[in-house]
């Protein structure tokens, strides 16, 4: 079993940046691949950000591609999303995910566990 606390989300005037964050707790936690998504209000949560188990390899949703970094540090079982030069559009709240396969995937349905999420708001 993997659990999922995120923390970091707030309020953020455009142009500026934020770094959230993802503990994880599990006995394989550090095998598990995980990704970020993030969901409006009356929207579909979409995918933002993933990552392997390792960290050797990502992937990003074009619309945070060259803004956003993501990574992890399986020694501490944490992992984080690097916002900078948000934008209004980015405002959602941002849900942390594990994936039971260690490879990293954009498919939301390969998610197994989810956080509670975490609000950004983005000022204009």
């Amino acid at each position: 079993q993997v659990q999922l606390v995120e923390s970091g989300g707030g309020l953020v005037q455009a142009g500026g940046s934020l770094r959230l964050s993802c503990a994880a707790s599990g006995r394989t936690v550090g095998y598990n691949a995980m990704a970020w998504f993030r969901q409006a209000p009356g929207e579909e949560r979409v995918f933002v950000a993933t990552i392997n188990w390792s960290g050797s390899t990502t992937y990003y949703a074009d619309s945070v591609k060259g803004r956003f970094t993501i990574s992890r540090d399986n020694t501490k079982n944490t992992m984080n999303l690097q916002m900078n030069d948000l934008k209004p559009e980015d405002t959602a709240v941002y849900y942390c995910a594990a994936d039971r396969n260690p490879m990293a995937t954009t498919r939301k349905a390969s998610y197994n566990y989810w956080g509670q999420g975490t609000q950004v708001t983005v000022s204009s």
